[in-house]
């Protein structure tokens, strides 16, 4: 028996080596993993583990999150489908197979998040908090409520007859309508008709009414479904629906002849709100009337209609997580320290001169970056600045400082990104401003999306001109800074400001790409550098001292990249991902995927730093990159990816990677079938960015003490 078993498995393993690393089924949709990491999210605001508030965060995150998959992803699938396509994705699915797993799998993520809000708006009342029904009012509410509907709302309502207007008013994407069935004038014969009520946007979802004690509060839509009647006068309203529609946003800039890029941007941002409908949210309980005419307004099948019994676009949920007070109900703040490389810095520029700074955001703060671009805007001796723009917040205090710059005379040279999807119409306005304040603006390069994130700054001093540089994994947003997880590199080392250099005269001039010494960028060498340096690893890999290969990435769609993952666990390397989001490959299958795991990490802070780790057989390499590993980072956007030269700085980010696999308590690992588990915990919890926010504190607050060493044993004993 033992004999045939020991058969069975040699035979299965020698199938698993002939497996072709192309074949179907060693691939996850993309699709379906993209809403496996939504899923995680819906997780955090259903644990009872976290304070009431937080959880209303993460479920608001989890609307806004499906809000923008439906945006950009489904209707591609759908045209797919009309066009009668039957292509199959790298995991083996048609477009309709998607679209059908994708409607089961959202109704079900649906219909848990309600479940979610209801019960923390269950639990609220007892902390103070009350989210109220109209049924629930006192007199004294409902005579507030009438009096705020009459003198605030009801003069921004705009009552829209159905069959008197043609053609029919667009309905912008997002936002919610009152649908209304009338009966017609009292003592005549009329049939009933259909009108819409758009919700007034520019009002407070939620309604602050008196109470005598606690936060009360109500939901617009429902102050205005219940005065909603005196704007038909001599009808009578029969049934009434809340709903909402999301509308395909993924419109493509077809920039490669463009004159104007600035004008074509705009049309596109325009052309957003006429785009079909993929979605239609109505609230429960509607009457079979008003459903069968939104299903048919709005063209849509039946698996792309969510009824609702709750609210409908939960992202309204953050008014009432971030609103001031009730502390308990949240997570403590982790307000962002001083980074530990600039603990005893008094002079940035002599600073860099003496050491490269690396930059941990949100644990470390962004002021740094901040300052850096303020002292270049104001040092004299500063001669230019060159920078890229993606992303940025809405009142930038790095735009601020390179308006100053330009005012003072330096040459400031802006790449802003016109493409970033949903910031177009934010970026135009800042490329705009820019260029009023003197700056040169380039508006992104044909054909591709500048991702990148680099800041160059020329200096002259006392031995000639210096060059200062910082290149990082995150945008240049002061606000994300604080949110999102990324880290940063500051140097005034020769190579890498060399590079620099070459990079932004690629941007600007009709330069040819140079030999590089620092830096790999996309769309030419990105791709065959990360295959080199896994192939590599191959290579030195023995059976005594096998490979070790670390990646921490959003997302891993790349199918290259994967057979190359692929490739290395056969061989015997230990593949070790942190991947975020979109995951296509599977780990742990038997002869492929043995040495590969795969964790993610879902916790207060949205993880969004590329580090990429090889062992190197002992001689370590570290690489960061703003490319993620997308087949469209890596083929369609000029991304760069750069090695970390100190070793000081280089164990540091050895030790985020392995922390972060280290973690028990946040972590969530991929199992082969695509689904996602809780990491086991065993020995003492260990929560990644917990531990990352703990370092900087204390070192920060100890000036002069050593860095704490937090080295989980993850990696094979040599």
């Amino acid at each position: 028996m033992a004999k045939k078993t020991q058969r069975r498995k040699r035979s299965n393993k020698a199938a698993a080596k002939h497996i072709h690393l192309g074949a179907p089924e060693l691939f996850i949709n993309r699709e379906l993993s993209w809403l496996e990491f939504n899923d995680r999210v819906l997780r955090e605001g259903l644990s009872d583990d976290l304070p009431l508030l937080e959880r209303l965060k993460f479920l608001s995150i989890v609307s806004s999150n499906l809000d923008e998959f439906f945006m950009i992803r489904v209707d591609g699938l759908r045209q797919q489908v009309q066009a009668g396509k039957e292509v199959r994705d790298v995991s083996g699915l048609t477009a309709a197979e998607q679209l059908e797993r994708i409607s089961e799998r959202v109704h079900k993520m649906v219909d848990e998040q309600t479940a979610g809000i209801h019960a923390v708006l269950r639990k609220l009342p007892e902390h103070g908090i009350h989210v109220l029904e109209m049924a629930d009012l006192s007199e004294e509410q409902e005579t507030f409520l009438e009096s705020y509907f009459h003198d605030e709302v009801s003069t921004l309502l705009t009552p829209l007859g159905v069959d008197r207007l043609e053609p029919f008013p667009l309905l912008p994407s997002g936002g919610l309508n009152l649908a209304l069935r009338l009966s017609g004038p009292q003592g005549q014969e009329a049939e009933e008709k259909i009108a819409i009520v758009p919700v007034p946007r520019v009002l407070p979802r939620f309604v602050v009414i008196p109470a005598e004690r606690g936060l009360c509060l109500v939901r617009l839509e429902d102050v205005v479904a219940e005065h909603v009647h005196v704007l038909f006068r001599g009808y009578e309203v029969k049934a009434s629906a809340v709903f909402r529609i999301t509308r395909d946003a993924d419109v493509a800039i077809d920039d490669d002849d463009v004159s104007d890029l600035l004008h074509v941007v705009e049309e596109t941002v325009h052309e957003r709100g006429r785009r079909g409908v993929v979605r239609l949210e109505i609230s429960s309980h509607v009457s079979t009337e008003l459903k069968q005419w939104l299903v048919a307004w709005c063209e849509v099948d039946e698996r792309d209609v969510y009824e609702i019994d709750g609210m409908l676009d939960a992202t309204a949920l953050m008014d009432i997580a971030f609103r001031p007070g009730f502390e308990e109900l949240k997570v403590p703040e982790w307000p962002p320290q001083t980074p530990r490389d600039l603990l005893d810095d008094e002079d940035l520029w002599q600073t860099l001169q003496a050491k490269d700074v690396l930059l941990f955001h949100p644990y470390e703060s962004f002021d740094p970056v901040v300052r850096l671009l303020e002292l270049a805007a104001q040092d004299p001796d500063v001669l230019a600045i060159k920078q890229t723009l993606y992303r940025t917040s809405s009142d930038s205090p790095i735009i601020r400082a390179l308006a100053r710059a330009a005012d003072n005379g330096k040459e400031v040279t802006v790449l802003v990104e016109l493409k970033a999807r949903f910031d177009e119409a934010r970026n135009v306005n800042w490329a705009r401003n820019l260029e009023d304040a003197g700056c040169h603006v380039i508006y992104g390069i044909a054909g591709l999306k500048t991702h990148a994130k680099l800041l160059l700054v020329i200096r002259r001093e006392s031995h000639g001109i210096r060059r200062y540089v910082h290149v990082a994994t995150g945008n240049y947003n002061d606000r994300t800074a604080k949110l999102y997880s990324d880290i940063g590199l500051m140097t005034c080392e020769h190579d890498f400001a060399s590079d620099a250099s070459a990079f932004f005269n690629l941007l600007t001039g009709y330069s040819q790409e140079v030999g590089w010494s620092k830096f790999t960028i996309s769309p030419t060498g990105l791709r065959q550098r990360f295959l080199e340096l896994i192939e590599r690893e191959i290579g030195l890999s023995t059976p005594d001292q096998p490979g070790l290969i670390m990646a921490k990435t959003n997302s891993l769609q790349d199918k290259g990249i994967c057979q190359a993952l692929y490739r290395a666990s056969r061989a015997g390397v230990r593949v070790m991902l942190n991947v975020r989001g979109i995951c296509c490959l599977r780990p742990g299958l038997k002869g492929v995927s043995d040495h590969i795991e795969v964790v993610s990490i879902v916790d207060r802070f949205l993880e969004h730093a590329r580090i990429f780790y090889f062992g190197n057989g002992g001689h370590e390499e570290v690489y960061m990159s703003s490319a993620d590993w997308m087949e469209r980072n890596i083929d369609r956007r000029l991304e760069i990816m750069f090695p970390v030269l100190e070793s000081d700085l280089r164990q540091r980010l050895i030790g985020i990677l392995e922390t972060l696999f280290a973690d028990n308590v946040k972590a969530w690992r991929l199992q082969p079938n695509g689904q996602y588990k809780r990491a086991k915990r065993s020995g003492a919890p260990v929560r990644a960015q917990e531990q990352f926010y703990r370092e900087a504190f204390e070192l920060a607050h100890a000036p002069g003490q050593a860095p704490m060493q937090f080295r989980p044993m993850t990696r094979p004993e040599e």
